[in-house]
Formats: C-alpha cells, sequence, structure tokens
C-alpha cells in the first residue's frame, strides 16, 4: 500500500483528488494539507510514501516544501513556467504533472516515482527546453520575489537585508535587464520565465 499526502490550497481539487485516488485498491492517502509547510510537519506525523503537492501554494511554494520532504514529491501544476521544470528537479521532486491530469494517470504516475523512477509530463518537458538563460542575479530574484509579494521598498530592504537605496538599485537593474517598465511588470516577467 503505498501511503499517500496531497498538499493544495484548493480545497475542493484536494477533496476531488484524495477522493479519487482513495480509490486504487494500492493507494491510501493518510494526510491532507493546505499548504507546503503544513505539508512538510503532517509528514513528520502521517509518514506518507510519496507526496503530490500543488506547485503554488502560499506561503512559498510545492518546490519550498519538497525540499524539506525526505520521500518522493510529484507536483502538480496549472502553469509550466519555463525554469521550473529545472529549479523543481533540483529540489529532488521525481514527478512534474498538469493539474489536467486524469486520477488514473495520476495514480501510475504515483506508482512510477514511488517506484524509484522520475516522470515530467512530456509538454512541460519540451516547454521547458525553450527555457531562456537567467539574467539576473541572486540577489536581483531575491528583491523580485519580495516585490511580487507586494511589499514596499522598505519592507524588501528589511527582509533581504539590504539598504532602501540598494534595493532600488537592484531594482532598476533587473528592469533593464528584463526590458520593461516597472518593478511590478519585472517581477511578473521573472515569475513567468520561473525564475523566481
Amino acid at each position: 500500500m503505498i501511503r499517500l499526502l496531497l498538499a493544495d490550497d484548493e480545497v475542493l481539487i484536494r477533496g476531488a483528488m484524495a477522493a479519487l485516488l482513495d480509490l486504487e485498491a494500492d493507494i491510501c492517502v493518510v494526510g491532507e494539507a493546505a499548504d507546503g509547510e503544513t505539508a512538510v510537519a503532517l509528514a513528520g506525523r502521517v509518514r506518507p510514501d510519496v507526496a503530490v503537492l500543488d506547485l503554488e501554494m502560499p506561503p512559498g511554494d510545492g518546490i519550498a516544501a519538497a525540499e524539506q520532504l525526505t520521500i518522493p514529491v510529484v507536483l502538480v501544476t496549472r502553469h509550466a513556467r519555463p525554469g521550473v521544470l529545472r529549479r523543481a528537479l533540483g529540489a529532488g521532486v521525481r514527478g512534474f504533472v498538469p493539474k489536467t491530469t486524469p486520477a488514473s494517470a495520476l495514480a501510475e504516475i504515483i506508482r512510477q516515482v514511488h517506484g524509484g523512477r522520475r516522470y515530467v509530463d512530456q509538454d512541460f518537458a519540451a516547454y521547458a527546453l525553450s527555457e531562456q538563460p537567467c539574467p539576473l542575479s541572486p540577489r536581483e530574484r531575491d528583491v523580485l520575489r519580495a516585490t511580487r509579494q507586494g511589499k514596499p521598498i522598505k519592507e524588501i530592504a528589511a527582509a533581504t537585508h539590504l539598504a532602501p537605496g540598494t534595493v532600488r538599485n537592484y531594482l532598476s537593474t533587473a528592469i533593464a535587464k528584463l526590458a520593461v517598465n516597472d518593478r511590478h511588470a519585472a517581477a511578473r516577467a521573472a515569475w513567468e520565465q520561473g525564475w523566481i
């Protein structure tokens, strides 16, 4: 029996996934969480064999949770952005699939991942091949990540341990590199490419 942990911030989707996967003879859903932090804590208590995580759960994302888990992880997402697949694989994720995957196919992917194999949706893999190299420095990505969270300059400075003027400089450089008009457009462009 494969003990499964599910994490998705959308209650309806998580519940439907749990109900459908519980119908499989060899899969048992042993825990459900609405975010990555809860999933990591729950994994310590329920001892799952595999986790299926939504890529885009607040706070952070499924990749951040996957980095903390010691079990195979399958990420599900609506949006396969270039760069995200590379980050996910670098974090040890074993499966990467769209949320449109039928439950029976997801069950088979869970079995494959539990058996030590990897599974990457072929469309996601092809899309990842179009990935452009990231022109942003790690610090530029840090300030854009905080910008995407809606933080003002002073909060970004405090969160990144930088002076407000330095944050402005990093944002200006990122805006120029991404050929956009403002910091919010830069954060959106970096997110769409999977760089943050």
